[in-house]
């Protein structure tokens, strides 16, 4: 049995500028951070000669190809494998809330599918793969940031370039900013998950009219990130994050609607500075910046909503369990 573990992310700013129709004018960037939520995944030998893969349902395939579930089957696929295998995936958190799940899962795949096969594969390598099967194979209109930050873990300035070569930048800041930033954020579920790749399929179509916006919001990623060094400024960083989230909300294509607006709003009256829905937008999770001393008049205001706390972690996608 083989276990991999790989972490979600919350993006702080510049999504949108990951996606193709937008780096290969001009390169993006975002800034972003791995976080103690995961995607767990076991692989099994098998010993009828099937392939089952356990999930939010369950399915037996008698060969490759019959197999349903298209990040599974092109991951065995690409590492070469189709061996009778036992697969279960399992989430911290639901698909569709925004926090790259399905990017997790592709590279939490590829790990332990590695290996299976006895093989240890760098980060680069899980990201690049991931993003052939996600972008290249299944012709997802995603982007690129949620492989990278899941295979490598810890807070990153991500450059995406018109060549499609990605560049991991470790952002270098104190722990005793970390750990502030920390104290200071706040993750609430909207109660509405979606389909991202409606919403992302509707931003690359009209990313050619909003290219100053875009670039607005990569060059937020870079200001971000200088915020978090030296010293740190967590005040301007969470003044940074709401510039970004009205950007954000400009571009359109179903990014925010009227329970999100109103959430928000609630929230900024109550103390928040700052705040994003993670993800493409439309649902998931709302991430807000705000004085430890606020927090709790926040919740009140928002009538307790889901809450996750969450810490950042410096691991990407690992295995943490074989047995032979």
């Amino acid at each position: 049995m083989i276990i991999s573990q790989t972490p979600y992310r919350v993006s702080f700013a510049g999504g949108g500028t990951d996606l193709p129709a937008f780096y290969r004018k001009e390169p993006g960037a975002v800034l972003s951070v791995a976080i103690n939520h995961h995607m767990y995944v076991t692989i099994h030998d098998r010993f009828e000669p099937t392939i089952r893969v356990s999930y939010s349902k369950t399915e037996t395939a008698t060969s490759l190809d019959e197999v349903q579930h298209d990040l599974v089957r092109e991951a065995m696929r690409l590492v070469e494998i189709d061996d009778p295998l036992e697969i279960t995936t399992i989430g911290d958190v639901p698909a569709g809330t925004g926090m790259g799940s399905s990017s997790s899962l592709t590279v939490g795949l590829l790990n332990a599918l590695h290996a299976y096969r006895n093989r240890v594969v760098g980060s680069p390598t899980l990201a690049e793969q991931a993003c052939r099967i996600e972008i290249d194979i299944l012709k997802k209109p995603i982007g690129r940031q949620d492989q990278y930050a899941a295979a490598f873990g810890g807070i990153n300035y991500i450059r995406f370039n018109p060549d499609d070569t990605v560049d991991v930048e470790p952002v270098p800041c104190r722990a005793e900013t970390l750990a502030e930033l920390e104290k200071r954020v706040l993750l609430f579920f909207t109660g509405q998950t979606r389909d991202a790749n409606e919403i992302l399929g509707r931003q690359t179509s009209g990313t050619g009219d909003r290219m100053e916006v875009l670039r607005q919001m990569r060059d937020l990623a870079g200001q971000m990130r200088l915020a978090l060094t030296g010293d740190g400024d967590l005040d301007r960083f969470a003044e940074l994050m709401e510039e970004g989230w009205q950007l954000k909300r400009s571009l359109g294509f179903g990014i925010s609607n009227n329970r999100i607006d109103e959430m928000y709003e609630t929230a900024r009256k109550a103390g928040a500075v700052g705040g994003k829905l993670l993800g493409a937008g439309g649902g998931g999770f709302l991430l807000l910046m705000a004085p430890p001393w606020r927090h709790r008049a926040i919740r009140e205001a928002l009538t307790r909503p889901r809450e996750i706390p969450f810490k950042i972690v410096r691991h990407g996608s690992r295995i943490i369990f074989i047995q032979n």
